[in-house]
């Protein structure tokens, strides 16, 4: 009996969770004040903005900035792997341009790749 218990107990662990449903709308934003009242990590209690963009627009453009920052900070790390892989001389077989016979290993490092 001990190992039938036992046995069960161990199958609830690799039962599927209750998914809840998430909602991706602009209605599902935190509201400014709720941003804005976030502790910041330079200044506890006061929110880096030298520009003064958290007091434009509404709860919808708040989100949208901050979208739009964790978007183009993705791009920039993506670009700095990019920059260490070819600056390690790592180069993929084939064409970067087959009509006019440019392969990817004859494009320099550093800057001399943009010259």
């Amino acid at each position: 009996a001990a190992l039938v218990l036992s046995a069960l107990s161990m199958a609830s662990a690799f039962a599927p969770a209750a998914n809840k449903a998430s909602s991706t709308s602009m209605d599902a934003c935190l509201s400014r004040e709720t941003i804005l009242s976030e502790p910041d990590t330079t200044e506890f209690g006061k929110i880096w903005d030298p520009l003064g963009l958290a007091e434009q627009g509404s709860d919808e453009t708040i989100a949208w900035y901050r979208h739009a920052e964790i978007k183009h900070g993705r791009v920039a790390m993506a670009a700095v792997v990019g920059v260490v892989v070819h600056n390690n001389h790592i180069v993929f077989d084939g064409y970067l341009s087959p009509s006019s016979d440019l392969k990817f290993s004859d494009v320099p490092t550093g800057i001399d790749g943009i010259r």
